[in-house]
């Protein structure tokens, strides 16, 4: 298992890298994350390159047994390609070229950009194909779908619909231009959404458009992976995500890479409201999820968090520790913080690393130094994966289209998806989040949030799953577009109708106002009672309640069993929460939001239906997971809180606040 750093010997005075570097050996550092930033001291003027200071950096770690992942530096191109070539610069919106001084403002399309990535990447990896200590690359830094508006971009989007539609009447027909008159009569008409009011433009146009920018961003990434193939087989490629505004599509990105990388930051303030979300559970799994076997955390929290918003709160103590270890317990082989000192300069300078810029070690230093420890221990463990009977589907097609058009106030994509994830794993159930139009075969349970977008194969694959035997839960806004972003014209959920045995006759979008719910299933209503105490013993909040949406539910197959009504509105009684069994399973069809309780109460309904075992008494915010290679299984618990908490499996364990507790078989 490795555990290690990112670090900047660029911005330091060359005589501190040695004491730094066996600093990090005697600690128990075993691998390094260098020079993703530093392209202007790579090539100081155009043309002339001096690595002389990497080499000398790179060797300091080889000699000590640390290894090496090199970040290409396109993410911050030199000021002065900025101000020769400014055709590279990004255009927004808006028609204009972005302001520099910041990163991330190159166009990834740009011909004269790629060449002058190909000539650094060439430059880099010739260099160090041969040095053993460097194991790999990550591609450029936490790359976004490509919002360019430039002029290369835009023939790329043209270029990128005529492929899809191959006719302009196509396009019309799929994104209904009928309306307002928006009929092109050739592609050269076409445009990015562009301007002061996109959430006016066409849906469907929209939507082709995230689709591009992250097929483009897809293409970029791929473009630099093939060179460093080309120039070194061995190197392992990786680039690092996060769940930043515009998402690129996961599973694209990665599957040209050789393992998943993520930025891991999880709240050093934990909320006061015990149904508010805040564990970082959802966030990992979704990664391992990606490729399906375990992926890197690049960057880790170290410190406070702060540079260009207000400073957070500083991590508690236990937290930098625990919130690593949570990481390796789902599935991570590799956790790199960020980052070993603060930067004395630039706009990072309040991003807090495991050392303040005084390079005097303080508390956050030594549980850093007791995490190197623990991860010595565990060198067995890398490879391993949980193995779990429960999966949440996830989309970037349902994430682009509910940030396109808004469905109501406070109610988001992911919410729905970290909600049914939280409710298993408060039980002690491993969640694998995965791609919708995964394999299903393995699971007993699968949860299939907002499919707001339809898409055919899906629809068959969760028929074929109840069929067989799986448990479905559809919730509201399914089957409400079709593959364009156009509405269906069969009423809600449309194409999986048969399989919920319900339709919905109308809804309200209720927003941020809360409704009374009447809990009609007898074992869930139970199972309700038990949490509301537990999660939401305050009064405030111990009433049985939903939010955000409505679906007002019509049965029109004998076999629904109704589980849940509204109880009040002008919809007192009407269903909202159903189940219906299709083959040799089950269709659960929750037409509203929940609070936190009670999706917990209905996943353990649900767990105890299947008959499967699960852990009723664990406290609330710990967490239970597991990892297995072969005979061997390793099992987690992590103390997510801010309280010590008791849990009883075989003994009684008791965890500090944020401590986690790795128990091997």
């Amino acid at each position: 298992m490795r555990i290690g750093v990112d670090y900047y010997p660029e911005q330091w005075d060359e005589n501190m890298w040695e004491s730094d570097a066996d600093r990090m050996k005697e600690i128990g550092v075993n691998i390094v994350r260098l020079a993703e930033f530093a392209w202007s001291k790579l090539e100081p003027v155009e043309g002339n390159y001096d690595f002389a200071w990497l080499d000398r950096a790179i060797q300091l770690f080889a000699d000590r047994g640390i290894e090496v992942i090199l970040g290409t530096p396109t993410c911050t191109p030199p000021q002065w390609m900025l101000h020769n070539y400014p055709e590279i610069i990004q255009v927004d919106q808006h028609g204009n070229r972005v302001a520099t001084g910041i990163r991330g403002h190159r166009c990834m399309n740009s011909p004269m950009f790629r060449e002058f990535c190909r000539r650094i990447i060439t430059k880099m990896v010739s260099r160090y194909r041969d040095w053993d200590s460097v194991i790999g690359y990550q591609i450029d830094n936490e790359l976004e779908a490509n919002q360019c508006r430039c002029s290369v971009c835009q023939e790329r989007f043209r270029s990128w619909v005529k492929r899809k539609y191959g006719t302009i009447e196509e396009v019309n027909q799929a994104y209904g231009n009928i309306v307002w008159s928006g009929e092109f009569s050739d592609f050269d008409e076409i445009m990015p959404p562009m301007g002061e009011h996109l959430l006016w433009m066409n849906p469907s146009l929209h939507l082709d458009y995230q689709c591009y920018a992250s097929d483009s961003t897809v293409g970029y990434a791929r473009y630099q992976a093939e060179l460093i193939r080309k120039l070194d087989s061995d190197a392992k490629i990786t680039t690092n995500t996060w769940l930043c505004e515009h998402m690129p599509d996961f599973y694209d990105l990665f599957s040209n890479m050789d393992f998943v990388s993520y930025d891991n930051y999880p709240t050093a303030e934990l909320p006061q409201n015990p149904r508010e979300l805040y564990s970082h559970a959802f966030h990992l799994d979704l990664m391992r999820g990606i490729q399906g076997k375990p992926y890197w955390i690049m960057e880790q929290l170290s410190g406070i968090v702060g540079s260009w918003a207000p400073m957070g709160r500083t991590p508690k103590p236990g937290m930098l520790k625990g919130y690593a270890l949570q990481a390796y317990a789902h599935g991570a082989d590799a956790v790199l913080h960020f980052r070993w000192r603060t930067a004395k300069a630039g706009a990072e300078m309040y991003w807090h690393g495991i050392l303040d810029p005084s390079n005097v070690p303080g508390r956050r230093y030594q549980e850093f130094r007791d995490l190197c420890q623990i991860v010595g221990t565990l060198p067995e463990m890398e490879g391993a994966m949980p193995v779990n009977k429960v999966a949440v589907l996830y989309s970037s097609l349902q994430e682009y289209a509910f940030k396109l058009q808004h469905q109501a106030e406070g109610m988001y994509y992911l919410e729905y998806l970290k909600s049914w994830h939280d409710a298993f794993t408060c039980l002690g159930i491993g969640v694998d989040i995965i791609a919708w139009d995964a394999p299903l075969k393995q699971y007993d349970i699968v949860v299939a949030p907002n499919l707001l977008i339809n898409d055919d194969r899906v629809v068959r694959h969760l028929y074929d799953f109840t069929e067989r035997g799986g448990t479905l839960l559809l919730t509201n806004r399914c089957g409400v577009k079709d593959e364009n972003n156009q509405c269906m014209t069969e009423a809600i959920p449309s194409v999986y109708r048969d399989l919920t045995g319900i339709t919905v006759r109308e809804y309200d979008p209720l927003g941020m106002v809360i409704r009374k719910l009447d809990i009609q299933n007898d074992a869930w209503a139970d199972n309700l009672g038990k949490w509301s105490k537990r999660v939401a013993a305050d009064q405030e909040y111990s009433k049985v309640s939903c939010t955000r949406w409505c679906d007002l539910l019509e049965i029109h197959m004998g076999s629904v069993e109704v589980l849940a009504s509204y109880g009040e509105e002008f919809y007192q009684g009407t269903p909202a929460v159903s189940r219906n069994p299709y083959g040799k399973g089950w269709c659960y069809y929750i037409g509203t939001g929940l609070h936190r309780e009670a999706y917990i109460a209905l996943a353990e309904t649900i767990l105890q239906e299947r008959k499967m075992s699960y852990y009723a008494d664990l406290p609330i915010g710990v967490e239970l997971t597991e990892r297995t290679k072969g005979e061997n299984t390793w099992q987690f618990l992590f103390n997510n809180t801010e309280q010590r908490q008791v849990v009883s499996l075989e003994e009684e364990i008791l965890l500090e606040p944020f401590e986690m507790r790795v128990i091997p078989s």
